[in-house]
């Protein structure tokens, strides 16, 4: 297994050369793993490359109906990752927004709800291009696509999102303070249907959507006419059929 995946690497790091000159010896066969740090002292937070936090931009606002899943606030005095959003409307109180917060620094996750209204103190992120490898257990293997540098990832970082990882598959790490905070996937990916159910026919005027099980194993809805062994186009963002490929 192990000396299949070396062969995969180097297939994959060969047709990228043609594309970027290629690297060194040493980095093209260097290995990192983002969660490690360094030991330079108490307040040095460099884990992958050289710092940009000096840069970075902070303190610009967004309304509550703003807030998306990925995004990094400030919030009483500290840093979290909203890791789910859903808007709510309560009667007479208006429309809200329910967030699940990661505390980027703990790990505490806590629910919280704003105002549609509100201004939420939104902190900017950085964000890296890689090439998927394959997966291993609960671990990502990505690959920079100019050094070859391979770097391992936690597959939380994906979410629901990383059951649409193909080989050679660009994808994007977002990163704060140079930890990653989120991955994600393209917002179109190709799928292949491996299981549809019969289609057939009611007395509505408007076709009827039914349940399609796709060659990642999820389950979505798509037109009556989306048959098994057919090649869909699909929403990675909410898991929506978009067309036929």
């Amino acid at each position: 297994m192990q000396s299949l995946r070396r062969h995969a690497t180097e297939a994959l790091r060969r047709r990228l050369i043609g594309r970027s000159p290629p690297p060194s010896a040493a980095s093209a066969h260097s290995f990192t793993t983002l969660t490690r740090r360094t030991t330079c002292g108490p307040h040095c937070h460099a884990t992958f490359s050289a710092p940009w936090a000096a840069t970075q931009s902070r303190g610009a606002k967004m309304l509550g109906s703003d807030v998306r899943l990925g995004n990094v606030i400030l919030r009483k005095g500290r840093i979290y990752q909203v890791i789910k959003a859903q808007h709510t409307h309560q009667g007479r109180g208006g429309a809200t927004i329910q967030v699940e917060l990661r505390d980027v620094d703990t790990g505490n996750k806590t629910v919280e709800r704003f105002r549609t209204d509100e201004a939420i103190e939104k902190v900017f992120v950085e964000d890296k291009t890689f090439t998927f490898l394959y997966k291993e257990g609960n671990s990502i293997m990505l690959m920079e696509p100019e050094t070859f540098e391979q770097l391992e990832v936690s597959e939380e970082l994906f979410g629901k999102a990383a059951s649409y990882l193909k080989e050679d598959m660009a994808v994007t790490l977002q990163y704060y303070d140079g930890r990653p905070m989120s991955a994600s996937v393209p917002t179109r990916v190709t799928c292949t249907v491996v299981e549809a159910q019969a289609h057939t026919k009611g007395l509505t005027v408007a076709p009827q959507y039914k349940r399609v099980v796709l060659d990642n194993g999820l389950t979505i809805m798509a037109p009556p006419f989306v048959e098994a062994g057919d090649h869909i186009v699909v929403n990675t963002m909410d898991d929506s059929y978009i067309t036929r490929a």
